[in-house]
């Protein structure tokens, strides 16, 4: 009986250990995802402004020089303009950044408490952790419910982020300039 108990705690070890993986994916992703749709908005209104100028400084320029040329580059700048104007109002861009910051922001404290019941699971007993593993799972499944979805690109950037340059962790020597002196190993 006693095999079949440790047997038990082990699967559920391996199931949490596995939730607190996707947890941690998902996390970085819509981090990564709303940083993109950050830049992307920012690049597009600097482009936005950049169009604005021209188109007037054109036509402000064919008034005083009466250069066709300055009409025409002015015109094309302002219809260019005007798409991107257009394409502004069917997106929102502002929206969907603050959506997936704060599902970033939902699963960080999922991801610290799937951290802190794998820290805790050998003190806890199997009902404590079932009840913790369920409960952690009622309350990702509702973050999941209203989470914006990402993309591929932003999986990608994440899981490389993770892999290859531990975003989610830190070295000793990390931490130990991060803490104070008498709490450094």
């Amino acid at each position: 009986m006693e095999t079949n108990s440790q047997q038990h705690k082990d699967l559920l070890y391996s199931m949490i250990e596995d939730a607190y993986g996707k947890v941690v994916y998902t996390y970085t992703t819509q981090i990564i995802h709303a940083g993109r749709l950050k830049k992307r908005y920012t690049v597009l209104k600097w482009l936005q402004m950049i169009l604005s100028a021209l188109s007037t400084g054109g036509f402000l320029g064919s008034v005083i020089t009466n250069k066709t040329a300055l009409v025409w580059a002015g015109g094309l700048c302002s219809v260019v303009l005007l798409a991107l104007t257009a394409y502004f109002k069917d997106s929102e861009f502002s929206n969907t950044y603050a959506k997936h910051h704060i599902t970033s922001n939902s699963l960080w404290i999922i991801r610290e408490e799937y951290l802190a019941l794998l820290t805790d699971f050998q003190i806890m007993s199997t009902d404590e952790i079932i009840k913790k593993r369920d409960d952690l799972r009622k309350k990702t499944s509702k973050i999941y419910e209203s989470a914006p979805l990402t993309d591929a690109k932003s999986y990608s950037l994440a899981q490389k982020a993770i892999k290859d340059n531990e975003s989610q962790f830190f070295s000793r020597e990390e931490l130990n300039h991060m803490e104070p002196e008498k709490l450094r190993k």
